[in-house]
């Protein structure tokens, strides 16, 4: 069977990702922002999602890895996870609850969300952002629920 991180640079299919990802955060969170990719990379956007959390809550890691990067950006905390296929989640405002280098399977505690206010204040919320090398995806494409796009018929 294959995976999302099996699949060729560029191309994540549902139906892999679905099958290798799962969602950070449990149970299900609600979408409060999904994904708005920018027309070019230095205009304004949504780099990620924000899903609905609550402070103190555990975050995993939505597909094995090893955190690649901790700490503080803008006032945040951070955690990023290296997942195989070039891929990298980020998660914010969430603090890290083991060090760089560890290694993490699907559903491992990375971290747990912080006190820290958001954009998304007076609510609570997680941004969860996926990079493929420099490029930002969109994160719901990797556990399934991708916003449907219709296209003409050529």
């Amino acid at each position: 069977m294959s995976s999302a991180l099996d699949a060729p640079a560029g191309r994540v299919t549902t139906e892999t990702a679905s099958a290798a990802w799962a969602w950070p955060l449990d149970p299900r969170p609600d979408v409060v922002r999904r994904f708005d990719r920018p027309d070019q990379p230095w205009l304004p956007g949504h780099r990620g999602v924000d899903l609905a959390a609550t402070t103190g809550q555990s975050v995993q890691a939505p597909a094995a890895g090893r955190i690649s990067w901790t700490g503080v950006i803008a006032g945040r905390a951070v955690v990023v996870v290296a997942h195989g296929g070039g891929l990298r989640s980020t998660f914010e405002p969430v603090a890290a609850v083991a060090s760089v280098g560890t290694m993490v399977g699907r559903g491992d505690s990375v971290g747990v969300v912080t006190t820290t206010p958001g954009h998304c204040a007076p609510r609570t919320c997680v941004h969860w952002g996926v990079l493929r090398g420099e490029t930002y995806l969109d994160p719901l494409s990797f556990v399934g629920r991708a916003p449907v796009v219709l296209l003409p018929i050529p």
